[in-house]
């Protein structure tokens, strides 16, 4: 149960690669590209260290680091993509960065299509790292909720984090490889995120229960709330804005969590039937409740309360998320508010379904999706205080 968020996450435990929510970590569809098919899978990130610190202590120490590099003024230029030496026979060196990112965007077309088309409304040059950096996180998530998932180990993912430096080196592997490695050349774009992604698919593999909600909060980080991490310097802060780079940043983590917490919660029934209960075991006690109230599947007026407050942080965190999208470039807003708008909205069809999470799965309608991509604009262009004020006259 992973998560990939791009702000849209890309997926884990659905998977909500929202990078800015692309998603989160969850379900898949059974029509997928074997993004990692044919792939020989060839360190403990910071928010690992130091445990009698609380996760969201751990986790800002990477906030922190990340909004830092927006603010220099130069990039490093030591790490070049080698454009000299073929990657692939069958490409000339020109045309294989060009090819690359065409097939990151039919990926990304096939997979996060509302994501996709928002991403229309940015520069081409964001456009596409937004779709190397979601292929990543998509490929990273496949790894331990793909069809070779059964097959994966600690050592594979080992493997992987290594193939992730080398990229990072300028030294990619195959096409995808190659876009994401341009793209961090050209963006100040930190290798943490990422690696704390690959910890998140390394519990997945070892842990399926937590204790408290400071160890989901550490789990969501890692599968979705990195997402917006990686996908902020490349969508841009605002010109004008007047917040401050650690806000933005903290908005964007808020996101993940809040995509990610809300594929939790969609995903109760499922993930039991895996044997899995990602909520907080310490607050499900205090409720009354226990993981066998969970495997037997009844609602009853103790799971409507839990539910009721496990939905109420999810929000809570939603509202942290708005207070940075505004502060974005004003290409790269919308996007993000329609995830934002979208993934809202599954917490009130949880609701709207009775708290039963178990036999029923909550989703948006394609009309509601439809009538959400006008309001998602119209919030990207005035800002959401200016619609209120305009649908109010």
């Amino acid at each position: 149960m992973s998560g990939v968020l791009l702000w849209v996450n890309c997926g884990t435990k659905g998977n909500s690669i929202s990078l800015l929510g692309l998603g989160g970590r969850g379900s898949r569809s059974q029509r997928r590209y074997r993004l990692c098919s044919g792939i020989s899978f060839a360190s403990f990130s910071s928010a690992v260290a130091e445990p009698s610190r609380s996760s969201e202590e751990r986790v800002y120490e990477v906030v922190l680091k990340q909004a830092a590099l927006v603010k220099e003024q130069k990039r490093d230029t030591k790490r070049k993509l080698n454009l000299d030496k073929p990657i692939e026979d069958d490409f000339t060196n020109k045309d294989l960065l060009s090819g690359a990112y065409d097939r990151c965007g039919e990926v990304c077309a096939e997979y996060a299509k509302t994501f996709y088309l928002g991403t229309q409304l940015m520069t081409e040059e964001r456009r596409k790292a937004i779709w190397a950096i979601y292929v990543w996180c998509r490929r990273t998530d496949e790894l331990v909720d793909g069809p070779n998932s059964p097959h994966i180990t600690p050592k594979a993912l080992d493997r992987w984090e290594q193939r992730l430096s080398d990229v990072f080196e300028g030294r990619p592997y195959d096409m995808y490889d190659a876009a994401l490695s341009d793209t961090v050349t050209k963006y100040p774009v930190d290798i943490q995120p990422f690696k704390d992604m690959i910890e998140g698919m390394r519990l997945d593999l070892r842990k399926s229960r937590y204790n408290n909600f400071d160890e989901l909060y550490l789990y969501c980080y890692y599968v979705a709330g990195t997402v917006g991490l990686m996908s902020v310097p490349v969508m841009g802060i605002a010109p004008e804005s007047k917040a401050s780079a650690e806000s933005v940043y903290n908005a964007a983590l808020a996101l993940g969590i809040a995509n990610q917490l809300t594929n939790i919660l969609r995903d109760v029934g499922e993930d039991a039937r895996r044997g899995r209960v990602y909520l907080p075991q310490d607050e499900l006690a205090k409720a009354g409740l226990s993981d066998e109230d969970i495997f037997s599947g009844r609602v009853t007026d103790k799971w409507r309360n839990f539910m009721k407050g496990q939905i109420r942080r999810a929000r809570m965190f939603f509202d942290e998320a708005e207070k940075g999208v505004s502060e974005l470039s004003s290409a790269s807003r919308w996007p993000v508010w329609a995830s934002l708008l979208l993934y809202r909205q599954i917490l009130d069809s949880i609701e709207a379904n009775d708290y039963n999470n178990f036999t029923k799965r909550a989703y948006v309608g394609k009309a509601k999706k439809l009538l959400s991509l006008p309001a998602a604009y119209g919030r990207a262009i005035l800002g959401p205080q200016m619609l209120t004020k305009m649908v109010a006259r």
